[in-house]
């Protein structure tokens, strides 16, 4: 079984999605932060909608970056304020976080 362990973290994105790019509206985004550049982490985005993802749709997400969640691990909520450098007034944003795996034989 492999060990090795990442973290998965999920937020609303409203401008500067990594990929792709943000013209439709405000979009969920989930990526595996990995060693490397942020660039090429693998990352799943949602068509624009302010639903957050459920579980199921989480856990499609992560089996197709080749991920799933570690033993004994939850989605964990927290609030965080948006940079300082966003073009809009910071307001508090939901971020998701969670300690994924890669699947066995999996793409990651």
């Amino acid at each position: 079984m492999n060990k090795q362990i990442f973290g998965a973290q999920m937020s609303l994105r409203c401008c500067g999605t990594t990929s792709p790019a943000a013209a439709d509206g405000p979009r969920w985004q989930l990526y595996v932060a990995m060693t490397g550049l942020v660039s090429e982490w693998p990352t799943y985005t949602w068509p624009p909608a302010p639903e957050i993802p459920t579980l199921d749709e989480r856990a499609r997400a992560l089996t197709d970056l080749g991920f799933t969640l570690a033993e004994g691990a939850e989605w964990e909520w927290t609030e965080h304020e948006g940079p300082d450098y966003h073009p809009h007034p910071a307001r508090v944003l939901l971020l998701c976080s969670a300690k994924v795996r890669p699947l066995e034989g999996g793409a990651a």
